[in-house]
């Protein structure tokens, strides 16, 4: 007799038995892989979240570690009025302190040409009039500068199709061709030409290249040498100031190297006195950076905090049994990352008359976090305190505290720090390890998953003989019954 479900021949639960004999063997086996399993994803989490903290302090340490970060200069403006601001400026960090009374007098420009009345030879009040009949070319230059572009005109183009051809131009360097229509006869419609580019001498010139008559009306310069039907309204000139009396001028709106090391770009006119004549002067001081030098100092602070905060939770042991133990519990590698900052931070610089970060107004408080603190605990003043006079007094000061090539704080941090996220570093080895040991455990769960299907065969194959075995009893039993009577 075939049997096809274990148990029907014997009516013993043959099936449930088979189940839980499996899940015996099952259960610790499985929950053995699924604790590593979810171990290794602890550990993954948690050194992204630690890489990305380190990451983040790194940048607040690389911003210390530079002389050029710390020692900017700052220039302030003064003017006599808030309605008008005549210029911007900025200063390099060699600029020299000091204050200097700036006047802006005059911005500078590009030339302007206008073509004729139409009654002088210019164009009738259309923009379709006909240029030529025949073909040439116009080149648009600045002679002092090595612009310049060149336009085909064609047989039968009009001054509008003219104007639209030198804007359209890849090559056109500023130069822009608009049309005006007076409204009236005599007027009629001009063409007008401005260019960008600025600095005395360096007025537009218009070249017809074939000395065709007819373009003659359209340019500066033909053979002859003879301007007959554009006027020059405007010529370029230079942007002039005076500072502290001197009078400058540059090419551009741009002052560069004026003031040795500090560049300022000129917007307006500075405002007049009652006179109508003088102009009133602007107050520019060239000072330190204190304020974005503070603000990096700070960034610093708080990186640093949210970095320990990382690691504190990292590596915690729970307080009870509802609370879990951190990724990194008792993990010494994690550990000594926090405090080898903290050996660093804590250490003297001799190349600085700072001597420390104390003196800088930055120090640990009792939960193991950086702060620039509001209290005075030790006499020596608050870290707020303490931080504005090395700002106001000893700003340089600052700059060796923290980038000193040997002793500077920012200095050992970066190299300390940069060794663990760095992309063979060894938070990185010890992630690729992690990773690889996970997805060896996808071998592991395969591997057990077959031992798993050969018991259950094994099981199987087993009961299933007990099962025939009994019902080939129970048969013969009903046979013998039945055979006595």
């Amino acid at each position: 007799m075939s049997i096809q479900s274990l148990g029907v021949g014997s009516g013993l639960d043959l099936e449930s038995l088979v189940g839980q004999l499996l899940e015996a063997e099952r259960a610790p086996k499985q929950a053995r892989l699924d604790k590593k399993e979810e171990s290794y994803d602890a550990e993954i989490s948690g050194l992204g979240k630690l890489k990305s903290k380190m990451k983040d302090f790194l940048d607040s340490v690389d911003e210390l570690r530079s002389d050029s970060n710390l020692q900017g200069r700052e220039p302030t403006i003064k003017n006599p009025s808030e309605s008008i601001e005549p210029f911007t400026a900025e200063a390099s960090n060699s600029a020299v302190e000091g204050d200097y009374e700036v006047a802006i007098t005059q911005l500078a420009s590009g030339s302007r040409i206008e073509s004729n009345d139409a009654v002088n030879g210019g164009f009738s009040a259309t923009s379709d009039t006909v240029l030529t009949a025949g073909a040439g070319s116009l080149t648009f230059k600045v002679d002092s500068t090595s612009d310049s572009f060149s336009i085909n005109v064609t047989a039968g183009m009009t001054l509008q199709q003219l104007s639209s051809a030198i804007n359209a131009s890849e090559d056109n360097f500023g130069v822009k061709a608009s049309i005006i229509d007076t409204g009236t006869a005599d007027g009629g419609a001009k063409l007008v030409y401005t260019s960008t580019v600025t600095g005395a001498d360096n007025d537009l010139i218009v070249v017809n290249d074939n000395d065709l008559a007819e373009l003659n009306r359209v340019t500066t310069t033909n053979s002859a040498q003879s301007l007959d039907y554009l006027t020059p309204v405007k010529s370029a000139q230079n942007a002039k100031a005076t500072i502290d009396g001197i009078k400058v001028e540059s090419t551009s709106n741009v002052f560069e190297n004026v003031i040795e090391n500090v560049s300022f770009k000129a917007s307006k006119i500075s405002e007049l006195a009652d006179d109508g004549v003088t102009s009133l002067s602007s107050t520019l001081t060239i000072g330190f950076d204190s304020e974005g030098l503070e603000t990096k100092i700070r960034d610093f602070v708080d990186d640093y905090n949210a970095l320990n905060s990382e690691i504190s939770t990292l590596t915690r042991y729970g307080q009870s049994e509802l609370e879990d133990d951190g990724a990194f519990a008792g993990d010494y590698m994690i550990r000594s990352i926090q405090q080898g900052m903290s050996n660093i931070i804590s250490s003297a610089v001799s190349t600085s008359a700072l001597g420390g970060l104390f003196k800088l107004g930055i120090e640990f408080n009792d939960d193991g976090d950086l702060e620039i603190g509001s209290s005075d605990k030790f006499g020596f003043g608050s870290g707020e305190d303490r931080l504005k006079d090395a700002l106001e007094g000893n700003f340089d000061d600052i700059s060796s505290l923290f980038s000193d090539a040997d002793e500077g704080v920012a200095t050992r941090l970066y190299s300390y720090v940069e060794q663990y996220t760095n992309f063979s570093g060894l938070l990185t080895s010890r992630e690729k390890s992690v990773t690889d040991q996970k997805n060896q455990l996808i071998t592991e769960r395969e591997q057990f998953e077959l031992r798993m299907a050969s018991t259950e065969q094994i099981l199987r194959d087993k009961y299933l003989n007990l099962d025939q075995t009994v019902s080939k009893l129970n048969s013969t039993g009903s046979a013998l019954l039945a055979s006595l009577g």
